[in-house]
């Protein structure tokens, strides 16, 4: 199923909200300037072009600098967490984990900097954490079409992260 906001909804409004500017501001993973280009980040390979990171090949002489979301996953600082609980989860981990490995290789294919920092237990619940809040969004949002059940999710400022708990 396919949502559609309403156009006089902020987050269906046309440009950016002011929660959109100040993640953006607030962000230090973000870019404060443009990267001299092409720019290729040594970890992964993505390359820096006309203002963003995509996946084509980089010239052998092209400037070196990690990408933000490399430069998360070695931080281990995330930009979206997921957390998945409840008895369903705990009986089909591994069908759900394929199904957040899936969303992330469909995001990643044409949005380089969204990526799985790591999956990991802590107590009963399963928290997958991502270098872009929107991953983390799709990810909820793909848990709750397949299999239904409870998902809430909101933007933290002061984190600067987009948490969502997903619950069956």
């Amino acid at each position: 199923m396919h949502r559609t906001r309403s156009k006089t909804h902020e987050a269906g409004a046309v440009g950016r909200t002011d929660r959109q500017l100040k993640e953006h501001e607030n962000d230090a993973y973000g870019l404060r300037a443009k990267l001299p280009e092409p720019t290729v980040c040594p970890d992964c390979g993505a390359t820096y072009r006309s203002g963003r990171w995509t996946w084509t090949a980089a010239p052998a002489d092209a400037h070196r600098t990690a990408c933000p979301a490399c430069r998360r996953i070695k931080d281990r600082v995330p930009a979206g967490v997921v957390t998945i609980e409840g008895e369903f989860a705990a009986a089909h981990r591994e069908e759900i984990e394929n199904l957040v490995r899936n969303v992330e290789e469909r995001e990643k294919r044409d949005h380089a900097l969204k990526r799985i920092i790591a999956i990991e237990e802590e107590g009963q619940a399963l928290l997958v954490s991502t270098t872009d809040g929107k991953l983390a969004r799709a990810i909820a949002d793909a848990l709750h079409s397949a299999y239904q059940g409870e998902l809430d999710y909101k933007f933290t400022e002061r984190e600067n992260v987009f948490r969502a708990h997903w619950s069956r």
